[in-house]
C-alpha cells in the first residue's frame, strides 16, 4: 500500500465551490501508478466526475509529467478540468514555476503553460468526426435531451456534430438560453445514444454568435456524459475546446479566434473557460486549440492506496 499527496481542486474558477471539482493525486518521481482497479475505486469513492493521478518524469524524458484520468467507472484519455486542477496544484505547491511543460496523456503529449494564476493547456489534434444530418437521428437526439427540434433558421445553419480535441462529444446547438436551461435528458437513453455514436456525451450550447455578436464571443453550455457515470458536469475543457473548433468549422470563428464559455450555472457551480484557436502555417487550413482557466484548492491531505 502506498501513501500519496491528495487534493480536492475546483477548476475553471478562482473561488472554491465554483467551477468543476476534481480529485488530484500527486506521485513522487520514480513512483509507479497504483493498480488501475484502485485508481478507479478511489474515483468512485470520491464521486467527482474525474480524478487525475499525476507524476513527474525522470531526467531525460521527452515529457515533464505523466497524467492518468479516471471517472467513477472508467479510465479516460484526457480531462480538461482535472488537468487544469492538477497543474494548478503543482504550481501552487511550488513544484513548478511559470513556463511551458509537456504532459503525457493517453490522448498524446500536450503543452501546458503556467502563467501566474492561470493554466492554459494544449488540446489533442482537433478532429471533425461526423455531422448528424439524418432527420430521424436529429429528432431522436433532441427528444432524448428533452428538447424539440429547433427551426433551422434559429441556429444559423448549425447542426449537431461529433468533434474531438482529445475526447469525442456531440456538439448540440440550441437557439436560446431558456431552452438550454430547460434540458432534462433521459440519461439511460442518452447513454445508449452515446454508445451507438461512440462519444463520451453531449455538449449542449447556445451562443450570442448566432446574433452576429462578435465583440464578446460568449457561449453558454451544459455537458452530459451518463455513459461514463457523469449525469452533468460543471466545466469541461475538452468539450469547450471542441466547441471552439466546431465554430471554426462552421465559419463563426477564424483561425485565430477565441471564445469564453460559461458552464455550470444550472448546477450552481458557475465556471468560466477560455478557448483559443491558433493557425498552423505549416498545415493549410488546420488550427491548434488551447483552453485555459484558473483553479482553487478546497482540501488537501494524504490517501492510502
Amino acid at each position: 500500500m502506498g501513501e500519496y499527496k491528495f487534493y480536492i481542486v475546483d477548476a475553471f474558477t478562482q473561488e472554491v465551490f465554483g467551477g468543476n471539482a476534481a480529485g488530484v493525486v500527486v506521485l513522487e518521481q520514480g513512483d509507479d501508478f497504483p493498480e488501475e482497479e484502485k485508481m478507479i475505486k478511489l474515483a468512485s469513492e470520491l464521486r467527482y466526475s474525474e480524478t487525475v493521478f499525476i507524476k513527474p518524469g525522470a531526467p531525460g524524458n521527452t515529457w515533464d509529467f505523466h497524467a492518468r484520468y479516471f471517472t467513477p467507472t472508467d479510465e479516460v484519455e484526457l480531462c480538461g478540468h482535472a488537468t487544469i486542477g492538477g497543474m494548478y496544484v503543482l504550481s501552487h505547491t511550488g513544484l513548478i514555476g511559470e513556463g511551458i511543460y509537456k504532459l503525457k496523456t493517453k490522448a498524446g503529449t500536450i503543452d501546458i503553460q503556467i502563467d501566474e494564476n492561470r493554466i492554459i493547456m494544449g488540446m489533442a489534434t482537433p478532429e471533425n468526426i461526423a455531422t448528424i444530418d439524418d432527420e430521424e437521428a436529429i429528432r431522436k437526439l433532441y427528444s432524448i435531451m428533452g428538447a424539440s427540434v429547433p427551426v433551422p433558421s434559429s441556429l444559423g445553419g448549425l447542426k449537431p456534430m461529433l468533434i474531438s480535441t482529445g475526447l469525442p462529444d456531440i456538439m448540440l446547438p440550441l437557439p436560446t438560453r431558456d431552452e438550454l436551461n430547460s434540458l432534462s435528458p433521459n440519461m439511460k437513453e442518452l447513454s445508449l445514444f452515446s454508445k451507438k455514436w461512440n462519444v463520451v456525451g453531449v455538449h449542449a450550447f447556445t451562443t450570442n454568435l448566432l446574433e452576429g455578436n462578435t465583440s464578446e464571443r460568449k457561449v453558454f453550455c451544459r455537458n452530459f456524459a451518463p455513459l461514463y457515470g457523469i449525469d452533468e458536469e460543471a466545466a469541461t475543457g475538452t468539450s469547450n475546446g471542441a466547441l471552439a473548433y466546431y465554430f471554426y468549422l462552421n465559419k463563426f470563428l477564424d483561425s485565430a479566434g477565441n471564445l469564453k464559455a460559461v458552464q455550470g450555472e444550472s448546477m450552481n457551480r458557475p465556471s468560466s473557460i477560455d478557448a483559443y484557436l491558433s493557425p498552423e502555417p505549416e498545415k493549410n487550413g488546420e488550427v491548434t486549440v488551447r483552453v485555459g482557466g484558473s483553479a482553487a484548492i478546497l482540501a488537501e491531505g494524504k490517501v492510502h492506496l
